[in-house]
């Protein structure tokens, strides 16, 4: 089975740097597209960053360009988001999915304080 777990996250000030972690089983890395997502309250989940697993290929989007950066461990089968220069606005909780698929790893709170 496809499992995708999240993790990371938590309390940070302004400034502040965090990291997740979206370790994933159940498919070979290699094949897919593994992305993280963010949704916050009373918003509609946006799309933050995604990472080709087949040639490292990566996506961000402009609101976190140059502050994000995602990587992975294809032999871990283990995707990170390493978050920097955190803002109020990044404030949401987190997802990670296998891009393509309905999978989805279990949300992972990011809450940055002013």
């Amino acid at each position: 089975d496809v499992q995708l777990q999240a993790s990371g996250g938590g309390l940070v000030q302004t400034g502040g740097s965090t990291r997740l972690t979206c370790a994933a089983s159940g498919f070979t890395f290699d094949d897919y597209v593994v992305g993280w997502f963010r949704q916050a309250p009373g918003k509609e989940r946006e799309g933050v960053s995604c990472i080709s697993g087949a040639d490292g290929s990566t996506y961000y989007a402009d609101s976190v360009k140059g502050r994000f950066t995602i990587s992975s461990d294809n032999a871990k089968n283990t995707v990170y988001l390493q978050m920097d220069s955190l803002k109020p606005e990044d404030t949401a909780t987190y997802y990670c999915n296998l891009k393509g698929t309905g999978y989805w790893g279990q949300g992972t709170q990011v809450t940055v304080s002013s």
